[in-house]
């Protein structure tokens, strides 16, 4: 195993309560790609800022090797002393480092370099940074929420770039689907310390389940040893005395372990508030159309919604999603085309961009519009604290300003409020953004539990997934020109029903192509067409190929099943996927082949 780069070890803060850090570690090897998770207010942004040797821990040890090189992604770079995007991101690069790493980053994340950094939005501004801290390729990269304002092309591309990348990775995100593709090692920061696991995301939740079971059957078997010990105090104290002194101290030992246990923070419990039932048919859109100028946003696109569907929007950054909704919500009229939305609706709306929040609010007049310290919830009249604590917040926040919140506690906030409201359409534009995975998790359970309709926007493919029962997307993902396609289904289901028209009509592209064969029939006495020699070895010699094929895979299939394979040779599981990867593949063009060659022969033996 190769000596670490990067190690942090017993790490402790405090910024005046609880200790925010308490005996956390962190170990970074050469070509560790580790994802960093854990509820929000966890300390995970701290933890990585004290890698990037951007805050100083109170103890602890921090050891960085002295010739690696670490750039951190920070969440506000800072622009000042430069003219243009490109002489930003440039400015990250070391000697040596090449140029054009530099302009071929800013151009897949939508950017060409000479943008002025004041007039850059909050999304531009993460993919300068994004630019300026990958075109390095430093030894280290410590990447807090790299995917944040970035749309699903884009985030796919920048998975590729990490997958192939040599620099080590801690990340931080909140997207599954990311961070599963992404990650090989797993680091949980719960209640102050941190554990490791040297598998990928995808591995995380059975294994925290597992560790939090255990935690929990510990504490009742010292529930009980304390019990036993006391009564033992009560009826058994006949015995010597320094014996007896020796048990009450190993007591008062167990007590304040019992006591001082801190249990893992609670989950969000929330269910969304009934409303009158809509009408069968929500919304109705026939052949509406939208323009801005001479660009296209939506071409003639139809669509009926019912009562208790849950419909996903997708697509790059500036394709029109929102445009899009706003249209289906009756908040922006077509240029031409008609919508008609149903009858009894009371919607409840999630905005991308937090607007309907002001941050010198109160948390507690928020959330019960100012009218005192009760709301109604479900028709139940409920005391603001008492709510509050269901979405994680403490009673003493109740009076704390907006404005001190993080992202998340934001998002939860504004998520609260909402689901407060009585509704029956729920409109959520990017609702993920900066949830925790367990805040995630409740809030899929809702949407997928939701009586009404829902209408959402959102770059999280495995939210979609989980979550919708259609998804429109734009026709033309690459360059959308304004026509939208609605796929049955979620985010997978769209992309396999693209990739299957896309065959099709790559097939009927080939058959056009090729010359017509003569139609005349072929006289009495003439021999008919017959498969070449070629042909017909590879039609007899396919099934043998394809079967060897299948037992290699299968033998693979076998030593891979082994869980502690990838634990203890990591090399021979990444070597054995790869030969499945091709060996699968190999396996599909000759099926395809074969299948092509036993079309052919019947065709020709009539």
């Amino acid at each position: 195993m190769a000596p670490p780069i990067l190690k942090l070890d017993d790490i402790f803060l405090s910024f005046g309560g609880a200790p925010l850090l308490a005996g956390a570690s962190l170990q970074i090897e050469p070509g560790d790609k580790i994802c960093l998770v854990g509820r929000n207010g966890s300390g995970k942004s701290t933890l990585l800022k004290i890698a990037a040797g951007l805050v100083e821990a109170q103890s602890g040890e921090v050891f960085r090797h002295p010739s690696a090189t670490v750039r951190y992604l920070e969440q506000a770079p800072d622009f000042a002393g430069f003219n243009t995007v490109q002489a930003y991101a440039e400015a990250g690069l070391g000697p040596g480092d090449d140029p054009y790493r530099v302009t071929y980053l800013l151009s897949h994340l939508g950017l060409t370099g000479e943008e002025d950094p004041k007039n850059l939005s909050g999304g531009e501004s993460r993919r300068a940074a994004l630019a300026r801290v990958l075109a390095p390729e430093p030894d280290i990269l410590l990447l807090d929420e790299p995917t944040n304002h970035l749309d699903l092309p884009t985030i796919e591309w920048l998975e590729g770039e990490l997958q192939k990348t040599r620099s080590a990775l801690v990340l931080i995100s909140h997207d599954r689907r990311f961070l599963e593709k992404v990650s090989t090692a797993t680091v949980w920061l719960d209640r102050g310390t941190s554990r490791r696991l040297d598998r990928g995301f995808s591995h995380f939740e059975a294994w925290r389940d597992q560790v939090l079971e255990a935690e929990e059957l510990e504490q009742h078997k010292l529930g009980k040893a304390i019990e036993r010990e006391e009564h033992w105090l009560r009826y058994g104290v006949t015995a010597r005395r320094k014996r007896n002194m020796r048990r009450l101290g190993e007591l008062q030992t167990m007590r304040s372990q019992y006591r001082g246990h801190k249990g893992p923070q609670g989950t969000v419990q929330a269910t969304a508030s009934d409303a009158q039932e809509s009408g069968k048919l929500v919304i109705e859109a026939e052949k509406i159309t939208k323009s801005f100028g001479k660009r296209a946003i939506v071409t003639p696109f139809s669509i009926r919604v019912h009562r208790g569907d849950c419909i996903g929007l997708v697509g790059p950054n500036g394709a029109g999603k929102t445009t899009l909704l706003k249209m289906l919500t009756g908040q922006l009229s077509p240029d031409s085309g008609t919508i008609k939305l149903g009858t009894n609706l009371e919607i409840a709306t999630l905005d991308q961009k937090r607007e309907d929040l002001d941050s010198e609010d109160t948390l507690a007049n928020y959330l019960t519009d100012g009218r005192g310290e009760n709301l109604l919830v479900n028709g139940e009249q409920r005391h603001v604290t008492g709510y509050m604590k269901e979405f994680l917040f403490q009673p003493e926040q109740a009076r704390t300003p907006i404005r001190s919140l993080s992202g998340g506690e934001r998002a939860r906030l504004m998520l609260a409020r909402i689901l407060s409201r009585p509704a029956n359409l729920l409109i959520l534009d990017e609702p993920t953004n900066d949830l925790d995975i367990e805040t995630l998790d409740l809030l899929q359970e809702i949407v997928a539990g939701f009586p009404g309709t829902v209408i959402l926007v959102s770059h999280d493919r495995d939210f979609l997934d989980r979550t919708v029962t259609s998804t429109i997307a734009p026709a033309v993902p690459d360059a959308p020109d304004g026509r939208w396609i609605e796929y049955a289904g979620g985010y997978s289901d769209m992309l396999a029903q693209r990739k299957g028209a896309l065959e099709e009509r790559k097939r009927a592209e080939k058959a056009a192509e090729k010359p017509k064969t003569q139609e005349a029939a072929p006289s009495a006495g003439s021999a008919k067409s017959k498969l070449s020699f070629k042909q017909k070895f590879a039609l007899e010699n396919l099934p043998k190929e394809m079967a060897k094929a299948e037992a290699e895979i299968a033998k693979r299939e076998q030593v891979m099943a082994d869980p502690n394979l990838f634990t203890r040779d990591p090399a021979a599981f990444n070597r054995l996927a790869g030969e499945m990867e091709k060996l699968r593949a190999s396996l599909t063009d000759m099926e395809e082949e074969w299948l092509e060659l036993e079309m052919l022969r019947e065709e020709l033996e009539g």
